[in-house]
Formats: C-alpha cells, sequence, structure tokens
C-alpha cells in the first residue's frame, strides 16, 4: 500500500512510520505540511499515487484548548472537515484519531463504540466535532479513539510524555502531585501502530477504540513508573479539584477495544507489559522482569 502520514515526527506517526515498513510510506512534517491549510494540503497529497492517508495532527494540550477554542476547533475541527473533504476527492481511505475525552466518566464500566459522548472540555468537544465530519462526509475511513499514549518520539507539542515528565521530575529530585481520580489506560503508541496497520489492510470501517487493555489512575500509572525503575520519589496523590487544571478531565474514561475484538483483530497487551517494554526500550530499565 501508498500511504501518507501526516504528523510523521511525532510520538504516535512515527512508530506508524515503523510499523509499516515495507508499504511505500510519504511522511509529512509540520510546520512544512500544515492541515490547516486546506489547499496546499489538497496540493501535496493528490501529487502522490497514494490509497491511504493517515492523520496524526491535532491540538491536544488540553488545558490551553481552554483558554484557546478557535485554535483548537481550527485543528481538530475545521482542518479534518477540509482533509476528509479532500480524501473524498481524492477517492482515499482516511484514518483519524479521537480521545476517550468525548466522554463525560459518568459510567463505571470501560466505554464501547455504542456509547453516548459527552465531552466536558473544548479538546474533547472539538476532536467529537472533527468525529462528526469524518463520518458524515466519508464512506471509507478509519476513526481511532484512544487513551493516554505513550512513545519513543514524545509528544509533539508538549515535548515529553507522561512517563518520560514524571522520571524527568524525580531526576530534579521534585515531588510529584498527580490525580488520583481520574482513570484511563495508557497505551503504547508501538503497539498501537501496530493494530492500524492490522486495521487498514481490512475493509472494516468505522469507529474503533483502539487501547492497551486494564485500567489505574494516573497516580497509579506513576507509582508503576517508579516500581519499574526502582526509584521511591516523593508522590502525592491529588483529587482532581485540588490539582486545579483549567479543564475538566472525565472521572473514568477507560475504553473497551470491542469492535476491534469482534473484527478479530490481534489483542493489545495489558497496559503494565508494553510499559516495561517501552522503560526498557528508552534504557531505563535493562531487562524485562517476568
Amino acid at each position: 500500500m501508498n500511504i501518507a502520514i501526516i504528523g510523521a515526527d511525532g510520538q504516535l506517526g512515527s512508530d506508524c512510520v515503523k510499523a509499516l515498513k515495507g508499504n511505500k510510506v510519504f511522511p509529512f512534517y509540520y510546520p512544512d505540511f500544515d492541515i490547516t491549510k486546506p489547499e496546499g494540503t489538497k496540493k501535496a497529497l493528490s501529487q502522490l499515487d497514494i490509497e491511504i492517508v493517515i492523520n496524526t495532527a491535532a491540538f491536544h494540550r488540553v488545558d490551553e484548548c481552554e483558554e484557546e477554542p478557535l485554535n483548537a476547533f481550527e485543528v481538530n475541527t475545521i482542518a479534518v472537515r477540509a482533509l476528509a473533504l479532500i480524501c473524498k476527492d481524492l477517492n482515499l481511505v482516511l484514518v483519524h484519531f479521537s480521545t476517550d475525552y468525548v466522554f463525560d466518566g459518568k459510567k463505571e464500566t470501560p466505554y464501547t463504540e455504542e456509547d453516548p459522548p459527552h465531552p466536558l472540555n473544548v479538546y474533547g468537544v472539538s476532536k467529537l466535532a472533527g468525529e462528526y465530519f469524518v463520518c458524515s462526509i466519508l464512506q471509507r475511513y478509519f476513526l481511532i479513539r484512544t487513551c493516554g499514549l505513550f512513545g519513543e518520539a514524545g509528544c509533539w507539542g508538549k515535548g515529553s510524555n507522561f512517563v518520560d515528565a514524571v522520571i524527568s521530575l524525580e531526576k530534579k529530585g521534585k515531588a510529584l502531585r498527580v490525580v488520583n481520580d481520574q482513570w484511563v489506560t495508557p497505551t503504547s503508541t508501538t503497539e498501537l501502530a501496530q493494530k492500524i496497520k492490522e486495521l487498514i489492510q481490512t475493509q472494516h470501517y468505522g469507529l474503533f477504540h483502539l487501547t492497551n487493555e486494564g485500567q489505574c489512575t494516573w497516580f497509579e500509572f506513576a507509582e508503576t513508573v517508579f516500581s519499574l525503575i526502582g526509584k521511591r520519589p516523593q508522590l502525592i496523590p491529588l483529587d482532581s479539584k485540588s490539582y486545579g487544571a483549567r479543564a475538566i478531565r472525565p472521572s473514568y474514561s477507560v475504553l473497551e477495544n470491542r469492535r476491534a475484538k469482534k473484527i478479530g483483530l490481534s489483542e493489545f497487551s495489558h497496559w503494565k507489559d508494553a510499559l516495561k517494554h517501552y522503560l526498557q526500550k528508552k534504557g531505563y530499565i535493562t531487562e524485562i522482569a517476568n
């Protein structure tokens, strides 16, 4: 297959490039390639002999979205609409990524693709609006909701992912204040990219939840990171209100990969096992314990 990857230097995009080795991959990088400029986007894509576009570009700094809603909607909604229209015009399949933050967290069991969304913050609303445009414009698309990504390349725009950020703070001798009332599933971009590779070889178009297995709070995630690397920093559990983030997060946004399992996609590992492999690949630990 011939595939264009938008945001190919981000943590998910870079792992997609690796996973799709053997295909003809055309990587695109911001700011040279900017999806908020549809004329340039269409010109660049129309010059390629491709079948699929994988879009990993997003404005995903959740708290900043509260202060900059126009920027959030420009990238996560309007540009996605334009990209979907371009894919329709060029007869291309679109792979687009969304978020667990489209849900309000009122459930106490993992959200499936059938659960109605109800976002609590600007980021979630902007990503959900982007979803609606993809669904309303295209018939051939893969819309992927995922959660808590961590990858070797780090998160473009944030500078690092959660794992690298807490390890960096520990090295500076700082106490770590981490929320303990938001339940998520940390997800390896390496594994997610492999599932994307599998999925695009099918014609099972539509919405999918794709995350590692299991669940934890952000505090428990941090605890596990330090347990695996043999460190004991000062970890302070906080509730969301005390933490004081600008954007409201759902208290529970764990996703169930129901549709992926139904179509026979290979299953993800547990998030703890994925984390062990990540820490080894990054050099934080030298071997993986059984």
